[in-house]
């Protein structure tokens, strides 16, 4: 017998520069993640939301995108990748505009939802699209790994052109340099990326649309709660009600011929295994970012632009980790290179377990190594679950993946969040108030007391602080040695080639296997 990945065409120049175009909108839609962090205080002086808008103005975006992802994804294996790729970048593209020269709260709550429904097209219809464009399982496991890369590193772009751009600018212009860059995709497009999409889709199952919805949303809402106020009852209830829907959304995918989650990728060998590993590794970078970020500023003292510079200093060996590992690979047990990236991530947690209150380049370095390793387990988990999905299915299998990583990135700041917080709190049980709620309101009140007092107040805060963070870390660090276990375990002898595409993908227009570019 032939060997699928013997034979699959090799992808050329095109298909490399297509890829380039497709890692823009996967660029700006991870940087507006973060792009807030930093135009907020303009916001609130030039538009006076009130509290609740102005968590709104953070959140809608993060909401919109994590409860759509599921939807756009079968959506997008129906009607084609790169049809929803365009319509997702005019609607990003309008929706920037909005956002730009919004003149209330409200309107630019609502930008902000818009651009969570255009990213929620983009983030699945580029990772479909790059397991298409790239059939040889070398060259797609090389692209997944730039592309997983990318990703990561838009984030921490975001808040860094965020401030580069308000130095210079008003703050809508922070969303205003979204539209040159859709409007160069929606010329670019058409002319290099080819059409795929399933060629016997079946029935788009609109009920459920709501019921997706109606799984994710309030678990990722419940859990980022939690991470910032704790265990209230309205958070546990959040979490409740999203699991019953989720009940009700999984029997009804288990049911029905036309599901939008179709039972044919869980057929794939490894499937289910690396979406799970995939949100275990989601869960350990947002956890441990959850620290980083105000460590840097509230522990060191740092600006937020400063702040945001060194956190960049890490990109320099996370840049390396994604090809390398996919190299690596190539030659050694797949399985054992994601366990020894869970491991490489577990020493980075170790590292920063040992961090103090005056340990930059300690802390630096731990998160380095740690998203080092959780690179490597995400482009590589990413690759097995696209290469083990029906090439036809390729949209609802990234859609799952990235829906994994938004769970797994809100559970992790809420589980490893809560655990900093119940020691910090503890360390600090007999001061005031303010000071024990958080770090944030300790730096506030030793302001307000200044001298000797404030001084002793804000060092006892930054120690609590610390003791939290450590903690924590040691914690992400059990974790991840258990997924390397896990990981051993189940992907071992996981490297089957894609299985083959459903009967008819071969034909021109409407096929998965013969690209078409008109």
């Amino acid at each position: 017998m032939t060997n699928p990945a013997a034979t699959a065409r090799l992808a050329g120049r095109r298909e490399w520069i297509a890829f380039t175009v497709l890692v823009l909108p996967l660029l700006l839609v991870s940087m507006d993640v973060s792009v807030l962090y930093f135009a907020i205080p303009a916001i609130t002086e030039q538009l006076d939301p009130s509290a609740t808008q102005q968590l709104w103005i953070f959140d809608s975006y993060a909401f919109a995108l994590s409860g759509l992802l599921i939807t756009m994804g079968s959506l997008g294996d129906r009607i084609g990748r790169r049809k929803l790729l365009m319509i997702g970048a005019t609607a990003f593209g309008l929706a920037s505009v909005g956002a730009g020269y919004a003149t209330s709260a409200e309107m630019l709550i609502a930008a902000r939802v818009l651009l969570g429904i255009g990213g929620a097209t983009l983030m699945p219809s580029t990772l479909a699209l790059v397991r298409n464009l790239f059939q040889d399982d070398k060259q797609r496991g090389k692209a997944i790994a730039l592309w997983s890369g990318a990703m990561t590193g838009g984030i921490a772009l975001g808040s860094v052109l965020s401030g580069v751009m308000l130095n210079h600018f008003y703050w809508g212009s922070v969303f205003l340099i979204n539209v040159p860059a859709m409007l160069l995709l929606l010329v670019l497009v058409p002319v290099l990326v080819p059409e795929f999409k399933d060629p016997a889709p079946g029935r788009f199952d609109l009920l459920s649309v709501p019921l997706s919805m109606a799984a994710v949303l309030p678990v990722v809402y419940g859990l980022k709660e939690i991470a910032a106020e704790g265990f209230e009852p309205l958070h546990l209830g959040s979490l409740a009600l999203g699991l019953v829907f989720g009940f009700v959304f999984v029997r009804r995918q288990r049911t029905r011929d036309d599901a939008m989650v179709p039972r044919a990728l869980f057929g794939g060998r490894g499937f289910g295994a690396a979406v799970g590993l995939n949100t275990i590794a989601a869960f350990a970078m947002m956890g441990s970012a959850y620290f980083t970020t105000q460590y840097l500023q509230s522990v060191l003292g740092m600006g937020p632009l400063e702040a945001a510079l060194w956190s960049l200093a890490p990109s320099v060996v996370i840049g390396a980790a994604a090809p390398v590992s996919a190299a690596l690979a190539q030659k050694v047990e797949r399985a054992y290179v994601i366990a020894g990236g869970f491991v490489l991530g577990a020493a980075g947690f170790v590292l920063v377990g040992l961090v103090d209150t005056d340990s930059l380049w300690l802390l630096l370095t731990g998160a380095g190594v740690l998203a080092s390793g959780i690179v490597t387990v995400m482009s590589l988990v990413s690759d097995t679950a696209l290469a083990s999905a029906p090439a036809e299915k390729a949209g609802s299998a990234a859609s799952l993946l990235e829906t994994g990583q938004e769970f797994g990135g809100a559970l992790g700041m809420a589980v490893l969040g809560s655990l900093g917080t119940a020691v910090y709190r503890s360390d600090l049980a007999g001061s005031e108030p303010a000071v024990r709620e958080t770090l944030g309101g300790a730096v506030a009140t030793a302001r307000q007391l200044g001298g000797a007092a404030g001084e002793q107040v804000l060092a006892l805060a930054r120690e609590a602080f610390v003791h939290g963070m450590q903690y924590a870390a040691w914690g992400g660090a059990a974790l991840l040695v258990g997924a390397a276990l896990l990981a051993a375990a189940l992907m071992r002898g996981k490297e089957t080639p894609a299985p083959p595409a459903a009967a008819g993908a071969g034909v021109p227009e409407a096929g998965v296997q013969v690209p078409t570019y008109n």
